[in-house]
Parts: C-alpha cells; sequence; structure tokens
C-alpha cells in the first residue's frame, strides 16, 4: 500500500500526463479540484477531449448556468465554458482523452 496526498498533485490532477501523477497516461486526465467562493476561470474549450465535472460539494456556475452537489456537467469538444464557484466547492473532473495542450482560452 502507498500513500500520497492530494496537495502535493498538480491542481488537483493526479492521474495523467503531469507531474507528479499517480498514473503517466495520456489516455485520460483525472482531478479532484478545491474551490473557495469567487474563485473564477476563464471561458474555454478543449478541441479533442470531453471534459466530465461532478459537483461533490457547493455551487458552481458555468456559462450562467448553476450547479451544486451531485449534477455532472459534460463539455464536449468545442464546447466553452467559464466557471464561477458559488459557494467553496469540490469537484472531480476527467478529461478523456487526456490529450497535452488541449485548453483553448477564449
Amino acid at each position: 500500500m502507498k500513500l500520497e496526498k492530494l496537495d502535493s498533485m498538480t491542481k488537483g490532477w493526479f492521474i495523467g500526463n503531469f507531474n507528479p501523477s499517480l498514473y503517466k497516461t495520456n489516455e485520460v486526465e483525472i482531478a479532484v479540484k478545491s474551490y473557495k467562493a469567487g474563485d473564477y476561470e476563464n471561458k474555454h474549450y478543449h478541441k479533442i477531449a470531453t471534459e466530465y465535472t461532478v459537483i461533490i460539494d457547493g455551487e458552481v456556475e458555468m456559462n450562467g448556468v448553476r450547479y451544486k452537489k451531485n449534477d455532472i456537467i459534460v463539455m464536449e469538444p468545442g464546447e466553452a465554458t467559464d466557471f464561477t464557484a458559488i459557494t467553496d466547492s469540490t469537484n472531480v473532473v476527467v478529461k478523456i482523452p487526456g490529450a497535452n495542450n488541449d485548453k483553448y482560452i477564449v
């Protein structure tokens, strides 16, 4: 058995082509992301990857729509979104495939 710490990973990404990573691969990226109320990410999209975001706790807003605990948002390639944490929140994010350099700021 091995123990690692999420806070030692790159922005919560613990599976994917990151350093460090628990499993280095370009097939998938997985993260647990924690946000404070008011945290914001600029609008972006992916050309290759589909991104799945599961709201574990809290409330967030993406493209003017509010999501809460247990919601799953699926962003297909080419769909752009911004992100605002309305409350402190925790999300699990999965990107398939884990394409390097596939984040495009709008």
